[in-house]
């Protein structure tokens, strides 16, 4: 396992940008890395190699999780807010819990795939970086989070 230094660097309107300083000279050697499948490109950037997740607009976050068996709905949002109305089938998740939000991550199966989302798409951004950099291999962000949300939300 590498050490590794995930640095937020900015937000695009379809695109976070995480750097990642390893400490592995074979790793530095490559010039573009590809994971495909689920927009998710690895490019090495000044030394350092650049993690660049896609966001999934609303007809294919909700055709992924339609047609996969492994999903979960995951909502990054406060309590508060999930009262307010969530997606159906949600699993509510405070991201603003810091160590109690890392805390419950690790309890989930990292083999699943997690549809994650909340209010506007940046903390489950957020949450998406974070749970990759903990091994997660598949965790989606609905661009423009549940404001957004044309489907059914439950009370």
């Amino acid at each position: 396992m590498y050490k590794c230094k995930a640095i937020f660097v900015c937000n695009y309107l379809r695109y976070a940008k995480i750097l990642l300083n390893l400490r592995n000279p074979v790793l530095g050697l490559a010039g573009l890395w590809s994971i495909v499948g689920r927009s998710l490109y690895l490019r090495r950037q000044n030394g350092y190699l650049a993690m660049i997740m896609a966001d999934l607009k609303q007809t294919d976050w909700t055709s992924g999780l339609e047609n996969d068996a492994e999903a979960l709905v995951l909502d990054v949002r406060t309590p508060e807010e999930f009262e307010g109305g969530y997606i159906p089938e949600a699993i509510n998740i405070n991201i603003y819990e810091g160590q109690g939000f890392l805390d419950a991550l690790n309890k989930l199966d990292k083999s699943k795939n997690y549809y994650v989302y909340c209010r506007s798409g940046n903390r489950s951004r957020q949450a998406c970086a974070l749970m990759r950099n903990m091994g997660f291999a598949n965790a989606y962000n609905l661009e423009g989070g549940i404001i957004e949300w044309q489907g059914e939300i439950r009370q």
